[in-house]
């Protein structure tokens, strides 16, 4: 009796476990499904996003920022929107004024205006629809346009001034889609095979002028030296004539006499040669 009584005590606590496990099971279950429920009263809006609020499908004025908000479900759904600063590399061809094939490549940075996130949802809709229908074609209209006024040499030479035309219309153009343009570089800009051969082939072409003009320079200053240098002499020798006086002679004959006269013989006998007469002319 004993043992069977104690049998039944340890049935019933195991029993009672076991029931007490499952209302816990049961208690746990209904709590997660009543969070999940009341998590659909709540949004929350991440740092660098606004959500686009919509009731029943149709975007509202207002734009959630960032933080919790408090929405009723079914009724209102919100999109999130990133509006941080993000980057797109394009590129793009196009012709200049001369007729000359442009190929650029440039790196833009733009952001969605974050209190028109609405707007370009509505208008647009998310980032990957903004960058294939607004910001890739528009990036290669404006490139079109600008390039087009200019020559290939310019577009070269004046690099900076191109940057900022592009700038200038690409920001007024996406600014009517509700994007911000925070920099664009122009990355890299090439030409055709054809046009870099004929640059290359005109450098060089100038490069034989340019030493073609000093030789031909060299050669008329080397003729002007000698010619001059004759002239000097030419006047060196006129001024000897014409300062070269029998008494000039005479002095230079005595300073070089080693003070012996000649001695000359002839018909009327031996005479000293008079120094005076190997002077005169």
């Amino acid at each position: 009796m004993v043992l069977e009584s104690s049998i039944n005590v340890d049935s019933l606590k195991s029993s009672n476990k076991k029931n007490k496990d499952f209302y816990i099971a049961v208690q746990l279950a209904i709590l997660i499904v009543i969070l999940a429920l009341l998590s659909n009263f709540f949004v929350i809006v991440n740092a660098g996003e606004r959500g686009v609020l919509m009731q029943f499908g149709k975007v509202q004025e207002q734009v959630l920022g960032e933080g919790i908000h408090v929405i009723f479900p079914t009724v209102y759904t919100v999109k999130k929107l990133s509006v941080r600063v993000q980057k797109q590399e394009i590129s793009a061809e196009a012709s200049s004024k001369d007729l000359q094939d442009v190929f650029t490549d440039v790196a833009l940075n733009w952001h969605i205006i974050p209190e028109e996130a609405n707007a370009i949802f509505q208008q647009i809709g998310g980032e990957k629809e903004v960058v294939t229908r607004i910001i890739d074609p528009a990036v290669e209209e404006v490139l079109k346009a600008i390039m087009a006024k200019y020559t290939a040499e310019e577009i070269i030479t004046k690099r900076g001034e191109v940057k900022a035309a592009v700038d200038e219309l690409l920001t007024l153009r996406l600014l009517t889609y509700h994007i911000a343009v925070d920099d664009i570089s122009l990355v890299h800009v090439h030409f055709s095979q054809r046009f870099s051969d004929a640059v290359e082939a005109k450098q060089i072409a100038e490069q034989e002028a340019k030493r073609g003009e000093f030789l031909a320079l060299k050669a008329v200053k080397e003729a002007e030296a000698k010619v001059n240098l004759a002239k000097g002499e030419a006047e060196v020798q006129r001024l000897l004539r014409d300062n070269l006086t029998p008494e000039l002679l005479e002095r230079q004959a005595i300073e070089k006499w080693d003070g012996k006269l000649p001695l000359i013989v002839g018909d009327g006998g031996k005479n000293l040669l008079k120094l005076s007469k190997l002077v005169e002319r």
